[in-house]
Formats: structure tokens, sequence, C-alpha cells
């Protein structure tokens, strides 16, 4: 009795099956799927090699050429927080670049929101290609970047030295627009409250220079960790100083705007009838709570993915410039017309 085995898999393609049906070397093979090609093979002879590497169906061994490369095609994405849902976005948006090029991301939070942030390889330089970095400090990543690694900062300093590229939103406009929104209603610059966030960080600087000098005048204010129940406590405390109460709070994010609309139901007050609140950022939350929350909207995943984009070109020696995303006021149930001028 005989026995047979099962067919063996048909054998993976090569390079140089590649190279023998589009009639080139194996060196124009791995220049042309390399995307080094530009300047050394014409256009016709790169559509041919790519044309014959996916009729065999043909995959670069990427571990391998990697090997070769010394390099891992992994970025560390660098956050304050893997629980907040701006983050989240942010991670998004640079996942799918990178997964469109060939790369991982690595997330990884720094120490309670607070840098510095550790390595978390033990020799971050022997593991990445490159850190992107979401409201950090530049300083804050020295343990990270020392070493050489192109860096690239998003929602920070652009006037920072370090970073091969910024990406950041237009955070000063928001506030502008916000501004502007409760001044069209008819409240009183004297009248606006704000409700900061206790981080020190170049974005929240940004929200409460901008807010200053769209009010032209510095509002009352009280700090608070992003964290609702410390930004209730902070909203009782800034409701109850002597003088006359703010008929708007303006809030540096959402999470803060909800811990104050809760204050202010344990008050006795009504939002908007007694006093406005706006947000930033634009979380889920903000439409899910009633009234819905006025809020800015951040393009979050663009964020990511442009942090993404800018760290790729560096790796290629491409030049990039620093970007600014706009941002969007939505108006929403939480704001009104002051019931006194």
């Amino acid at each position: 009795m005989t026995r047979t085995g099962s067919p063996a898999p048909p054998a993976r393609p090569t390079s140089r099956d590649v190279a023998r049906a589009a009639g080139v070397s194996q060196a124009t093979v791995s220049l042309v799927l390399g995307e080094k090609w530009r300047g050394r093979v014409s256009e016709r002879t790169a559509g041919a090699v790519r044309d014959a590497a996916e009729a065999l169906g043909y995959r670069p061994n990427l571990a391998a050429r990697n090997l070769r490369l010394g390099r891992t095609r992994t970025a560390l994405l660098v956050v304050p927080s893997i629980t907040n849902e701006y983050f989240a976005r942010v991670y998004t948006g640079a996942a799918r670049v990178a997964g469109e090029n060939g790369f991982g991301v690595v997330l990884y939070p720094s120490p309670e929101g607070v840098g510095p942030a550790r390595d978390p390889f033990g020799s971050a330089q022997a593991a990445l290609d490159g850190i992107i970095a979401s409201s950090m400090a530049a300083d804050a990543l020295a343990a990270i970047a020392d070493g050489g690694l192109p860096l690239v900062m998003l929602d920070a300093d652009p006037a920072e030295a370090g970073p091969a590229a910024t990406v950041n939103l237009a955070i000063a406009d928001g506030m502008r627009q916000i501004a502007r929104h409760l001044l069209g209603l008819g409240h009183r610059p004297d009248r606006i409250a704000h409700l900061a966030a206790g981080i020190d960080t170049w974005t929240f600087r940004v929200r409460g220079q901008a807010l200053t000098d769209a009010l032209g005048t510095t509002p009352p204010a009280e700090r608070s960790a992003l964290d609702f129940e410390d930004a209730r406590h902070a909203t009782e405390r800034l409701l109850t100083r002597p003088g006359p109460r703010p008929t708007a709070l303006i809030c540096d994010d959402d999470i803060l705007a909800i811990g104050a609309c809760k204050a202010l139901r344990r008050l006795g007050l009504r939002v908007p009838d007694d006093i406005s609140v706006t947000g930033y950022d634009d979380f889920a939350l903000a439409s899910a709570v009633e009234p819905e929350l006025t809020t800015v909207r951040l393009p979050a995943d663009a964020v990511g993915a442009d942090g993404m984009t800018a760290l790729l070109h560096t790796l290629e020696g491409r030049p990039v410039t620093g970007v600014e995303l706009p941002v969007q006021l939505i108006a929403r149930g939480s704001t009104a017309a002051p019931r006194q001028a």
C-alpha cells in the first residue's frame, strides 16, 4: 500500500522571480519595491517591476529587509494618558497611517501623565525608529529621545528645540471662538469665569492666555485636575467667592465642564438659564449630557495621522514643516443669553 502525502504548498515567489518576469536585475527590483528608484530607473521599468510583483503575488520579506537596514519599522507614541478619549483618537490616526506604510505603533503613557517619561524598553534606540509625543514638554522625553531618534511633537510649543516637526491644533483660535460666542450672546467680559486645567503644559497655557486676550481682561479662575470630582469642587469654590456670580463658565476641557455642571446642579443653579457652560475637545460625553455641551471640536485623529506622516517623512529624509490644524466651535444647549446683562 502506498501512501500519498499532501501536495507541497506552492513556492513563495522571490525577487529573482520578479526580476526574471520583468526582464530586469534583482538590484532593480530592490530599488523599485524599496521606493528608491527615482532618478535611477525609468517610470516604465518601475511600472513593469510593480506589475510583475503583483502578478506573481510577491511580497517583500520585511523582516530581512529591516535587519539589513537596521530598522524595526516601529514608532513609539507617548501620551499623558491612555484612558483619555482624545489620546485614543490620536493613536487611531497614527496607527492608520503607520499601517498603510508597513509600520507599527507602540502606545506608551508617561508616568501619571507627567514627565519625565521612562524609556519603556531599557534602550528605546535599539527597538524604535522614531518617537511621536502628544501634549508633553520636549525635555520630558530626554530619557527616550537622547540618542538621535527622530522626534515629532503633537500639541506642543513649536518654538521648542529638538523636535523634527510639530503638529498642532489652532488652540488659541478655539478659545477665541468660545469668547466670541459668549460675548455675542450678551455675556459681559467681567462676568465670564475660567475653570482651568491644573496642568502646566503648553496647550493649557495657550488656552488661558488666548482667553484673557479675547476678553480684554483676566477672568476669575480656579484650577482643577482633569477629573469630574475635582472640577466639581473647583467650580463650587469659584461660584462661592464674594461678588457678582459669573453668567458664563469657560472650561479648558469637556471633563471639567461636566464636573462644573454637576456642581451647578448641587448649588441649585440651572444650565444655561443661570450660568452658561462651555467645554473643549468635543468628547462623546459632550452630546450625551443634558443639556448638550457647547464645546470646541478637535480633529484628534488627523493630529495623529499628520504626526505619523511627519515622522515617516523625517525617516525618508524628506523635508517636514510645522502643521496647525483648524478647530471648530460646536454650539449646543449649554449656552444661552444671560438673564442679567
